[in-house]
């Protein structure tokens, strides 16, 4: 199974070049600092209150990226709830979750990392897509859920918050499907799955990446 930030990246890759699609930088790095708490939630890993997010189980996952962050949750002295921890996160460790997440996909063989060079100096990275299928199935997922009346899978709907959250609805669906799922969004949001899925923790982060990419600087 890929994890959030994996599966997130994906979506954002252009199919034509493997370049990654026009979003706003800061509030991606949000997502991606939220995509690593969801994951911990989702595996049982940590909880939150509306005062802290605690390490209920500091047992390693088996996945760098995520217990990198997991440690130094359980390492810290003090408290801070789940908007402050996605705001260390991000100012901590985003570009490391991103270079980890895009080689999880290349070591899969999903993508291709394919340097770019102008006389001979390095210039940018593309990652075109080598399998299609893992790709396509994240965006049927999430067409699934938002053009369906469904009951989905709580950790789609997680999924469905993120890729709100970063703004790329509008790569993935025609602008009348968006008009057209706008009130199954809504809806979404408003369920109370992921919270009885993971005892509330994965909700908060849910409020919490919304409210930090909505008020992210714009760069």
């Amino acid at each position: 199974m890929l994890t959030f930030a994996e599966e997130i990246l994906l979506l954002m890759l252009d199919d034509e070049d493997g370049t990654f699609l026009p979003t706003r930088t800061s509030a991606v790095e949000y997502v991606l600092a939220g995509a690593v708490l969801l994951d911990l939630a989702f595996a049982n890993r940590i909880d939150t209150d509306e005062r802290q997010l605690l390490v209920i189980d500091s047992t390693p996952t088996g996945n760098p990226m995520l217990d990198r962050v997991l440690e130094r949750i359980a390492g810290s002295s003090g408290t801070r709830d789940t908007r402050a921890w996605i705001e260390k996160i991000t100012g901590e460790d985003t570009e490391e979750i991103r270079s980890q997440a895009l080689a999880s996909l290349v070591k899969r063989g999903v993508l291709e990392a394919r340097d770019e060079k102008f006389l001979w100096v390095f210039r940018s990275r593309r990652y075109p897509v080598i399998d299609g299928r893992v790709e396509r199935e994240a965006k049927l997922r999430v067409t699934g859920v938002l053009l369906s009346d469904d009951i989905p899978d709580p950790r789609d709907v997680a999924m469905i918050g993120l890729v709100d959250a970063c703004g790329i609805l509008s790569e993935i669906f025609s602008g009348r499907e968006i008009e057209r799922a706008a009130p199954r969004i809504e809806q979404l949001r408003k369920m109370d799955l992921i919270g009885q899925e993971v005892g509330g923790a994965v909700a908060e982060i849910e409020r919490s990446i919304m409210m930090a990419a909505v008020h992210a600087p714009h760069y």
